[in-house]
């Protein structure tokens, strides 16, 4: 489905990302780990089309991505859920959830993603009407979630949607999702610093540092790894 090979992408002409190879299949759960600064953010929004790609490729579904706006690279069936959530605070949850619903396919089913989106995080049906800007931290990642899924992405994108958050949020932030893919085998590409979850929920996993992937592997594989035991899971 996703396919980036060789990518070196960054800030005018300094690049923050080096040779970097990932693949996300149909339906799979792909997590990206590493410290702040390793290039994570980086790599999602290079995607997306905000951060400019110095090298190599990117295809979804066969479609160079490279070659499209910005703004055309939703319309593919990519939705991104930005770091920090980003909701729009002075507009209400459902106005925050219509304006996930700008793609093509996304205007077309909105109905029926909307009744979806409220079963799965019925918070927003009851806090329909109440300004994004006034809800807690889960509930505005929760609007963000629900903002991506209006567009009906083939792929969802998550940039650390934990940040911020109670351990018990986070957990049922991580819950909600798993929830998701299983009702709707939608692919997940997750950017996270809570490595321990990223490498339980994931098909496969990449360790990215200083803008290079540095390890790759099922989550069993990587847990067992000494490096990632000392660097990232404290063992």
């Amino acid at each position: 489905m996703l396919k980036i090979e060789n990518l070196s992408a960054g800030y005018s002409d300094v690049s923050v990302l080096h040779d970097v190879s990932l693949t996300v299949d149909a339906g799979q759960f792909i997590s990206v780990v590493g410290p702040n600064g390793a290039g994570k953010t980086t790599l999602f929004k290079t995607i997306s089309g905000t951060v400019n790609c110095h090298g190599g490729s990117i295809t979804f579904e066969g479609e160079d991505v490279l070659k499209l706006a910005p703004a055309e690279r939703a319309h593919l069936g990519i939705a991104h859920v930005p770091e920090g959530r980003q909701v729009f605070a002075s507009m209400t949850v459902f106005e925050n959830l219509q304006m996930g619903a700008h793609t093509k396919k996304g205007r077309a089913e909105w109905d029926q993603n909307l009744e979806k989106i409220y079963t799965w995080l019925p918070v927003l049906k009851d806090r329909a009407n109440q300004y994004a800007g006034t809800l807690s931290g889960g509930e505005q990642q929760m609007v963000a979630i629900g903002r991506g899924l209006a567009s009906s992405p083939k792929l969802l994108m998550l940039d650390e949607p934990s940040m911020g958050l109670s351990p018990a949020i986070a957990d049922f932030v991580f819950d909600k999702l798993m929830e998701i893919r299983h009702d709707t085998g939608l692919s997940i590409l997750l950017v996270e610093q809570r490595v321990a979850e990223a490498l339980q929920f994931a098909d496969h996993c990449y360790v990215l540092e200083t803008g290079r992937v540095v390890l790759e592997g099922d989550g069993e594989t990587l847990k067992a790894d000494d490096r990632v035991r000392q660097a990232y899971l404290g063992m």
